[in-house]
């Protein structure tokens, strides 16, 4: 598991730092977990249905991050966890001041170890990270972006146990 880690997290910093367009930091918590990511985005250089204010658009997010058990159960762990997301959003067309957004994604995750306290277990390192949000970009040049989401992780049904776990988020994103 740790040579599969080391893999993603060079083939992550194998991309061109030119490359990255912002950077994010993400604090969350649901089902007895805290959770904290930092990250990169890379966003799309295509947007869709541009007729009006409103278009689709979206970007890629690589995060790597801790989630810290905390049930009164017992067994509690600290998961370390991996992901690559595709985040599309649906945004106002705004150049500068506020633009609100609407987003969803479904991404992959690794995490070690596969069980954050005594109940909850994933059955597999691998994951699948589906969230909603919203949000606002805002700044001159709206440079910074201020969102909530609704994750949810599991393996899809892959391996047993499958518990998943269901977390609320704070995301921000400043874009150079």
């Amino acid at each position: 598991m740790r040579k599969l880690f080391a893999a993603l997290i060079l083939c992550l910093c194998a991309s061109s730092a030119q490359a990255v367009d912002g950077v994010m930091v993400q604090l969350g918590n649901g089902d007895y977990t805290d959770t904290a990511r930092v990250g990169a985005v890379w966003d799309w250089q295509q947007s869709w249905f541009n007729e009006g204010d409103w278009h689709v658009t979206g970007f890629w997010e690589a995060a790597v991050g801790r989630w810290s058990g905390k049930s009164s159960i017992g067994g509690n762990q600290n998961i370390t966890d991996i992901g690559i997301t595709p985040v599309f959003r649906f945004q106002q067309k705004t150049p500068s001041g506020f633009a609100p957004y609407l987003e969803g994604a479904i991404g992959f995750h690794l995490i070690s170890p596969t069980a954050i306290y005594a109940n909850r277990q994933f059955g597999s390192a691998f994951q699948f990270g589906d969230h909603i949000g919203f949000g606002m970009r805002f700044g001159e040049r709206q440079q910074f972006d201020l969102g909530y989401r609704y994750q949810h992780l599991s393996n899809g049904g892959i391996k047993k146990p499958n518990q998943g776990i269901n977390l609320n988020e704070v995301n921000f994103i400043y874009r150079f």
